[in-house]
């Protein structure tokens, strides 16, 4: 059942909105680029560390990506 546009527009503020720091823009991508070529990751795995990057985070959780690695200002850890 879709939901009122009343509905709709609370889910997004209360729910979408605080998920949404980091959007798609040219710059992310360049910075991707760079840290696939730097780091020898993925293009996808670069745009996850981009996005962390461009929100200032200081941990990025993956089980993916070497644990105790540091990319710039970024440390990544494995959870498991």
């Amino acid at each position: 059942m879709p939901l009122k546009v009343k509905d709709a527009k609370r889910y997004l503020d209360l729910v979408l909105e605080p998920l949404c720091e980091v959007f798609a823009s040219m710059e992310l991508y360049h910075k991707a680029l760079e840290i696939a070529d730097d780091w020898r990751f993925s293009f996808y795995d670069s745009l996850i560390v981009a996005a962390a990057l461009t929100a200032e985070c200081q941990v990025l959780y993956s089980e993916n990506m070497q644990t105790d690695q540091k990319i710039r200002s970024l440390i990544i850890r494995n959870p498991f």
